[in-house]
């Protein structure tokens, strides 16, 4: 979806595709064709903007042939569909029975982590569309905690600064820039946005900033305006911001609240939970939170990282942590000018929720219900439609790279 902000910018609003497990061409077409299209039929959108995740090996592909990346853009046009991001955080196998850790593998000490995120800018040179100037691309945050020491930072550093160049010649090459927004997580060595201060400041903000994921923004109980202020102050830029939402537990002494979150702990991906005033205090997984050496105390509020639509709320006494995300919102763009231009819905648990969508209808009914949701929300905070037209008809959006 295209929307204009008050202060005449376009922002670009999509849904991420790391909800779909596809990792190769072929199935990505038919997942658009299965999702992607219907989502837009659903929400009555002339252009659907999807944030693309694309596994390492169809990244490589792409980045090969030339006339595999002009074949995929083609298709997406034909479907009314844009990229103007790509999600680079899963390296592969997104929807294997058991990810867990195994996401953040390779982690930026590692060439192959360089090499699959410069394969995604070229790709994404290739895939925006002619009246925008600047792609995104999100990825980890270096890496998880354990076990890294000194040495790695000066690796990672190593590998992003080769990525800089690289980057550089890409929009020298092309007139577009392509960004790379570093996702602080729970757990990661960049899990906040004072650890993002602190390891990202120093980085070219033509070429890097920082992924906003809402979800995780609230896991760590931060406030989305001090957060910004943080980052406005160091200088470190907003790429793109991911809407999504967490669980909150108001009361985790209460039996009924325990059942509730119990029935959100599954085998697939990681859910890291935190304590209300102690910001030191949590686990990396939600099972961890109930029993064991670290089960964390029950006098103060916890969230948990489990991405749940941020339209709906979970069963009580559950509640969502989607006042955090208004209130982001807010921060984001209720100024005189967007903080960043590149939004996307990022809830790819579904699969895992209690109570899953029973068939690809039911999924595609979710995501554009999300979508729907945000885009009340955006056109309540002042921004308008954009009457979309064919690209050769759009007059290009200006490069803001060094903002």
């Amino acid at each position: 979806m295209r929307l204009r902000h008050p202060g005449g910018e376009l922002v670009h609003v999509g849904y991420c595709t790391n909800v779909h497990p596809a990792e190769d061409l072929d199935g990505i077409l038919t997942q658009l064709d299965t999702y992607a299209l219907p989502v837009r039929e659903r929400l009555a959108e002339p252009i659907l903007g999807i944030g693309l995740w694309l596994a390492h090996q169809v990244a490589a592909a792409l980045t090969a042939d030339a006339s595999l990346a002009r074949r995929l853009r083609a298709e997406l046009t034909a479907r009314g569909l844009e990229v103007v991001t790509l999600n680079g955080f899963p390296y592969e196998g997104f929807h294997r029975p058991v990810v867990k850790h195994a996401v953040y593998r390779p982690d930026w000490t590692s060439p192959e982590r360089r090499r699959y995120t410069a394969n995604l800018a070229h790709v994404l040179a290739r895939l925006l569309p002619d009246d925008v100037a600047e792609g995104s691309i999100s990825t980890l945050p270096f890496g998880w905690r354990a076990d890294w020491r000194p040495r790695h930072s000066d690796t990672a550093a190593r590998q992003i600064r080769l990525l800089g160049d690289e980057l550089g010649e890409i929009a020298r090459r092309t007139d577009r820039t392509v960004r790379v927004a570093f996702e602080p997580e729970p757990g990661c060595l960049v899990e906040t946005t004072g650890d993002a201060v602190r390891h990202l400041s120093g980085l070219d903000p033509r070429h890097f900033g920082l992924c906003l994921d809402i979800c995780h923004l609230a896991v760590a109980f931060e406030s989305p305006a001090d957060a910004l202020s943080g980052l406005a102050r160091a200088g470190i830029p907003v790429v793109k911001a991911q809407i999504s939402c967490a669980l909150h537990a108001e009361d985790p002494a209460d039996g009924a609240t325990r059942r509730a979150l119990a029935a959100f702990a599954e085998p697939r991906f990681l859910h890291q939970t935190r304590q209300a005033g102690r910001p030191a205090t949590g686990t990396d997984d939600l099972p961890e939170a109930f029993t064991g050496p670290a089960a964390l105390g029950d006098d103060s509020p916890w969230r948990t990282h489990f991405h749940i639509p941020v339209h709906a709320d979970p069963e009580p006494p559950l509640t969502s942590t989607r006042h955090v995300l208004r209130g982001a919102l807010v921060a984001l763009l209720a100024g005189d000018h967007p903080v960043t231009r590149h939004f996307e819905t990022e809830t790819y648990t579904w699969a895992v929720l209690p109570e899953p969508p029973r068939d690809s209808a039911g999924l595609a009914d979710g995501i554009a219900a999300e979508l729907d949701w945000t885009r009340r929300e955006l056109l309540a905070l002042g921004l308008s439609c954009e009457e979309s037209e064919p690209a050769r008809d759009r007059s290009p959006e200006p490069n803001r790279s060094a903002r």
